[in-house]
C-alpha cells in the first residue's frame, strides 16, 4: 500500500492501477484498512471501473461510507449498477437515512425498485438477505434453448450453477443444475429433467434456520418464495457465511452478559462499549444481592463455626463452572440442531449421570483435601464436601434445562449461558451449604 500511495501522491495513476490489479479484489479491500481517511476515496478512484465495485463489496463499513459521501452522482451509480443487489441492501442498511436517499436517487428506476422492497422485509429475515438476480426458465424450453438462454444473461446475475424453473404466474415448480444441462442431450426438454423435490423458504423464514438448511442439506443457494410459492429470490452460500459468522459473534456476545453489537471492537467508542454492557452486569449485580440474603439469614451458622466460610468461593466457583460447561455443550446443540425440544428429559437424565460421576470424584478428592491434608473437623469435612457433590448436580442439570426452556419460550438459549447460570447455582449452592451445615452439625 506504501508503494501504491507513492505512485498516487506523484499521479502515476497507471502505475498505481496496475499495482492493483495484481492483487484479488478481496487482498485489495483489505489494503485500504491501511489506507488513513483522507487517501481511501484517492486510492478508490485508481481502481478501474471493472473491479471497482467488487472491491467496494468487501470492503468496512467505515470505508464504504466514506467513499459514498465523497463520490459524485455519476461514480455513485456506477458503482450501484455494478453491484449484486443484495450486496446494495446490505451496505445501505448501515447508512444514515440521508446517504441512503443520495444513493437510491443515483440508481436506476429498476435498480431503485427492487432495493426499496428488499429493505422492507423484517432485518434476519430471508427476504432481507436474498438477490433477486438468479436465472429462471421456462420448462416448455429445450436444452439447447436454456443453455443459450444462460449464455445470454448468465453474466449478471449473482450465481448460474442453479437454474430455477417457473410456471405460470412465476410459480416455482424446479430446479436444474448447470451440470445436469451441460450432459443433458440439446433436444430434451427442461420439464423432462428437473429436479421437483427441492428445498426453499419463504421470505419471511429466519436467517438462522436458513443457516441450518444449507447445513444440513449441503447447499450453494436456496429459492425464496412468497406464501403462493412465487419465487422471489434466492440465498446464496457466501450470504449464509456471514449470517453464521453474525449469529456465532451474537450468541458469544450473549453468553458473557452483553448486548449485541455488529461493530468492530477497536472501532466502536468506549460509551458504546459500555452502555452494551452495563444493563446486564446491572441485572446480574441486582440478582446478586439475593445471594448476599442468603448469607444474612445463616448469619447465626456462619458465627457458630467460622471456618465454613473459608469454603463459600470454591462451593460457589465450582458450582458455576459446573453450569457452565453445561449450558454451552446444550447451547451448541441447539444451535446445529442436534438436540431439539422434545430431547428435555434425555439431558436431564444424562447430565444427572455426568454430574453424579463428576460430583463423587470431585468431594472424594475435596474431602482427602480438607480432612487429610489441612487437618479440618470431620463433620465439616463432611458436609463441605456433600455440599459440593449436590451443587454439581444441580448446576449440571439447570445447566442442561434452562437453553431448551428458553428456545421453547423462543427465547435466545445464549441468554442462559455461564452469568445468568452461575448467579442462579451461587445462590442454591449457599442454600444447599448453610442446610447441610445446620443438620450435620446441629446448629
Amino acid at each position: 500500500m506504501e508503494k501504491i500511495l507513492k505512485f498516487v501522491d506523484e499521479k502515476k495513476f497507471i502505475e498505481a492501477r496496475q499495482e492493483l490489479k495484481k492483487k484479488n479484489v478481496v487482498d485489495i479491500a483489505e489494503l485500504f484498512e491501511e489506507v488513513d481517511k483522507e487517501n481511501v476515496v484517492k486510492v478508490f478512484r485508481v481502481l478501474s471501473k471493472d473491479i471497482a465495485a467488487d472491491v467496494f463489496s468487501y470492503m468496512g463499513h467505515e470505508q464504504r461510507r466514506l467513499i459514498i459521501e465523497s463520490l459524485t452522482d455519476k461514480e455513485i451509480s456506477n458503482i450501484i449498477e455494478d453491484l449484486f443487489i443484495d450486496d446494495t441492501v446490505d451496505f445501505l442498511e448501515e447508512l444514515p437515512a440521508n446517504v441512503v436517499k443520495r444513493v437510491l436517487k443515483n440508481a436506476s428506476e429498476d435498480t431503485r425498485k427492487i432495493i426499496n422492497q428488499l429493505l422492507r422485509y423484517p432485518e434476519s429475515s430471508a427476504g432481507s438477505i436474498m438477490t433477486v438476480e438468479y436465472v429462471d426458465l421456462k420448462k416448455e424450453m429445450t436444452v439447447e434453448d436454456a443453455i443459450k438462454y444462460i449464455k445470454k444473461i448468465g453474466i449478471d446475475k449473482e450465481t448460474i450453477n442453479t437454474c430455477y424453473v417457473l410456471g405460470d404466474d412465476r410459480h416455482l415448480e424446479g430446479i436444474v443444475s448447470i451440470r445436469k444441462l451441460i450432459l443433458s442431450d440439446n433436444d430434451i426438454l427442461i420439464r423432462d429433467i428437473i429436479k421437483t423435490d427441492f428445498i426453499y423458504v419463504n421470505t419471511l423464514e429466519d436467517q438462522e434456520n436458513i443457516a441450518g438448511l444449507f447445513k444440513k442439506y449441503d447447499l450453494l443457494a436456496i429459492p425464496v418464495t412468497d406464501n403462493e410459492t412465487k419465487l422471489v429470490g434466492i440465498i446464496t452460500i457466501d450470504d449464509i457465511v456471514d449470517v453464521i459468522d453474525q449469529e456465532n459473534t451474537e450468541d458469544f456476545q450473549k453468553m458473557a452478559a452483553m448486548a449485541p453489537s455488529d461493530e468492530e471492537y477497536l472501532k466502536t467508542s468506549v460509551w458504546t462499549l459500555a452502555k452494551h454492557r452495563i444493563v446486564w452486569l446491572l441485572v446480574l449485580m441486582i440478582s446478586a444481592t439475593f445471594t448476599g440474603n442468603i448469607i444474612k439469614r445463616f448469619n447465626d451458622v456462619l458465627e457458630s463455626v467460622v471456618v465454613l466460610t473459608a469454603f463459600i468461593p470454591m462451593l460457589m466457583d465450582t458450582g458455576g463452572n459446573a453450569g457452565s460447561q453445561s449450558s454451552t455443550l446444550i447451547i451448541r446443540g441447539l444451535a446445529l440442531e442436534e438436540i431439539g425440544l422434545k430431547d428435555i428429559f434425555k439431558v436431564i437424565f444424562k447430565e444427572f449421570r455426568v454430574s453424579s460421576i463428576v460430583g463423587i470424584v470431585l468431594a472424594l478428592v475435596n474431602f482427602i483435601r480438607i480432612y487429610y491434608f489441612e487437618k479440618t473437623n470431620f463433620l465439616i469435612s463432611i458436609t463441605v464436601c456433600i455440599t459440593l457433590f449436590f451443587t454439581i448436580l444441580l448446576a449440571k442439570v439447570l445447566g442442561g434445562i434452562l437453553p431448551i426452556v428458553a428456545k421453547k419460550f423462543k427465547m435466545d438459549p445464549a441468554i442462559m449461558a455461564s452469568p445468568l447460570i452461575t448467579t442462579i447455582v451461587d445462590a442454591a449452592a449457599l442454600i444447599i451449604y448453610f442446610s447441610m451445615a445446620s443438620w450435620l452439625l446441629r446448629i
